[in-house]
């Protein structure tokens, strides 16, 4: 986000929309993943240093200001149940990435990433996504296809349905002023979709 007429709202409204890929992947069911996060919010096959590097990376994709952000709404939460179930395929490339990551920080800096400042974290990010950052292991697994797979995680985890272990407290739906699924109240009236009558979101607010 350096377009600073930009808002965050806009941005993610954007992406989603304009990106169709991840517009599919934010509609695709994952059943697997909303059970195993409706039975439990702990580690299901991220380690604890792998999370806490990951929320960190998260955290930076879309950092907290006056609004909630990827730390905030569960993001990491959303692609550990992910990785355990329905995106379980991405898994080798999250174990490589999330280490490589730490490697470019310590390469960089000589701290692991999420003990970096925030803009620390920002130019390791950029130099992840750009691809051919110093201290990236070498193999098969590219940095940019690393940042690409979990910019697009994080953004899922943002806006898909809480159900799935990211969006805790509605955080992304109330950031872009998504009030919820139209049915859970049989869907929306005229004036309500014209502006003219508000609109009951699924936290309990009028809009």
């Amino acid at each position: 986000m350096t377009d600073p007429t930009l808002t965050r709202r806009d941005f993610l409204r954007d992406t989603t929309i304009y990106g169709g890929g991840l517009w599919i992947a934010l509609s695709l069911p994952r059943p697997n993943a909303a059970r195993a996060a409706a039975e439990s919010s702990q580690r299901a096959v991220l380690s604890q240093a792998e999370w806490a590097t990951l929320e960190a990376i998260t955290g930076r994709i879309i950092p907290s200001d006056h609004e909630p952000g990827a730390i905030e709404a569960g993001c990491v939460n959303f692609i550990d149940k992910a990785l355990a179930h329905e995106d379980a395929q991405a898994r080798p490339l999250y174990a490589v990435g999330i280490a490589g990551t730490d490697q470019v920080a310590q390469r960089r800096y000589a701290r692991s990433f999420a003990k970096l400042a925030p803009a620390e974290q920002d130019e390791v990010l950029a130099a992840l996504e750009q691809g051919g950052a110093p201290g990236w292991p070498e193999g098969p697994v590219s940095s940019a296809v690393f940042f690409a797979t979990v910019r697009a995680h994080t953004i899922i985890g943002f806006l898909a349905d809480p159900k799935y272990g990211g969006n805790r407290d509605f955080a992304g739906w109330k950031v872009v002023g998504y009030p919820g699924p139209r049915h859970h109240l049989g869907g929306y009236t005229p004036d309500q979709i014209l502006g003219r009558a508000k609109i009951r979101t699924v936290w309990g607010e009028e809009r």
